[in-house]
């Protein structure tokens, strides 16, 4: 039996992903601003589901919810670092007041509550940390600018904290999905309110996109869950886990894209040390 601390349950991967631990019997603490969605969830298992209200730019309400599954179970065996949302918009269109919200969230949301997490993991004595990030966070595109930077620095953060805990036995998952049929392009995704004609190819693209394909994406949410629950079982877990053909195919484009930049540039580039 694990313990879960799940970040942003009220819909998505947060949510599906507290159902599937749940059912199988796991201890879960799932969180969400408003645990009013997650009633539901707590009355079916009573025993073992406890709901927290989590704002994860709040660092008070960060350690009540790492305070709260110690007090719950004893322990936590993996933490979810789910909660996040969506920007579409060129970067000379977005405002500081539209962005930087982003970051707060994405980026410095989850390392808080990962910092605030780690003493009762390494306590626990190893686990899993699963950070969501995207197919946005494996290469760059247009009109998505804002959150590629913020699903990067996940990427980056994920790969050192992966070697700073893998001694204490704590793999470090980075989820790299494709476009799935959540609520992502909807009510977690915010757009530019200033639109620029010259970024109408990209930013406007990016919107025509969000507005086309809204509950209509490929991916089947239950199916990337399945694929999460058991990387997070394995015993050698991915440090990177891309799901769904369009993730894959993100990463196929960037490594050809940087072999290119590399095969081209070698001679000129590499040759830069002191003789």
């Amino acid at each position: 039996m694990k313990t879960w601390l799940i970040t942003g349950c009220s819909g998505g991967f947060g949510k599906l992903l507290a159902e599937a631990a749940a059912a199988r019997g796991d201890q879960v603490v799932a969180t969400a601003r408003n645990t009013a969605s997650l009633e539901e969830l707590r009355q079916r298992h009573p025993a073992t589901v406890r709901t927290v209200a989590l704002d994860v730019t709040q660092a008070d309400s960060i350690a009540h919810a790492v305070a709260a599954t110690e007090t719950a179970f004893g322990r936590l065996d993996v933490l979810v670092n789910n909660a996040g949302h969506g920007f579409m918009g060129a970067i000379e269109e977005a405002t500081p007041d539209e962005y930087r919200p982003l970051f707060e969230v994405n980026v410095f949301g989850l390392i808080e509550t990962t910092r605030a997490a780690l003493p009762l993991l390494r306590r626990t004595g190893g686990g899993r940390i699963v950070n969501l990030s995207s197919g946005a966070g494996i290469i760059g595109m247009g009109g998505h600018g804002y959150y590629n930077a913020t699903k990067f620095a996940v990427e980056g953060l994920s790969e050192a904290l992966a070697q700073e805990v893998a001694p204490l036995g704590i793999h470090v998952i980075i989820v790299e999905p494709g476009p799935f049929r959540t609520e992502f392009l909807g009510r977690s995704i915010a757009v530019a309110r200033r639109q620029i004609e010259a970024y109408a190819a990209t930013g406007g693209a990016a919107r025509t996109y969000r507005e086309g394909n809204d509950g209509r994406q490929p991916g089947d949410p239950a199916k990337a869950v399945a694929v999460m629950m058991q990387a997070i079982d394995a015993e050698d877990p991915p440090l990177h886990l891309p799901i769904g053909p369009r993730a894959f195919d993100l990463a196929e484009r960037k490594l050809a894209a940087l072999r290119k930049d590399m095969d081209a540039w070698r001679p000129v580039a590499i040759d830069t040390d002191f003789t």
